[in-house]
């Protein structure tokens, strides 16, 4: 049987770590991520359930490094079955008039113009047949989400124009909404929220694949 393989862009923690734990070990996981001690957990985990994965520790901002990967991937294994991307800056909230420029730069670069560049490294690898899957969590309109909202409604402006370029001839692109969930950066947008009371990475992951045609 030839292996499946699911790159996960945002690995090392929260829905994305989840996502990659979850797809194990039906799929060999590509596990991009900033913090190398989190993937390395997520490396351990996937491990015990019997599956493998590929750790790529780099920042999708990183144009040449992506694109470096996608050639690896290629040249190992051909093809990308499913692209999970989790990856997201989240910036401080603050008064729209108030944006740090050098937290808007962040937020554009990863929510926006990395996802520009990845869709076109990652289509060819998807092929016909493969899947993509984004999540819409923008929050657009919302007080102090000027910066969070803006650009992550661009993320997902890309990956609904992608959606109906495809809809007839693949890859299939999936936009999931989610629930709320215990993560680092909804901590930085709510320090002081009841975490319990929130739906856990690992639980959302499974009620999301559901949602899913694998």
């Amino acid at each position: 049987m030839t292996e499946k393989i699911a790159l996960v862009t945002g690995a090392s923690r929260g829905l994305g770590f989840a996502f990659a734990e979850a797809l194990a070990p039906d799929y060999h996981i590509v596990a991009v991520g900033r913090t190398v001690g989190g993937l390395e957990d997520l490396d351990d985990r996937i491990k015990a359930k019997g599956g493998q994965s590929t750790l790529a520790p780099m920042d999708i901002t990183n144009v040449d490094a992506m694109a470096q990967l996608c050639r690896s991937v290629y040249d190992r294994w051909g093809k990308v079955d499913l692209w999970v991307h989790t990856a997201v800056h989240g910036a401080p909230l603050t008064p729209t008039s108030h944006i740090d420029a050098k937290d808007w730069s962040k937020s554009v670069a990863c929510n926006v113009i990395a996802t520009g560049q990845l869709i076109p490294f990652i289509a060819p690898l998807l092929g016909e047949d493969g899947q993509a899957v984004f999540f819409d969590d923008a929050r657009g309109g919302e007080k102090f989400f000027g910066s969070y909202g803006a650009t992550k409604a661009a993320q997902i402006a890309l990956a609904k124009s992608w959606q109906v370029e495809t809809a007839t001839t693949g890859p299939k692109v999936n936009i999931l909404t989610p629930n709320a969930m215990p993560t680092g950066t909804r901590a930085r947008f709510f320090p002081g929220e009841p975490r319990e009371a929130l739906t856990s990475p690992q639980d959302e992951a499974a009620r999301l694949l559901k949602e899913l045609d694998l």
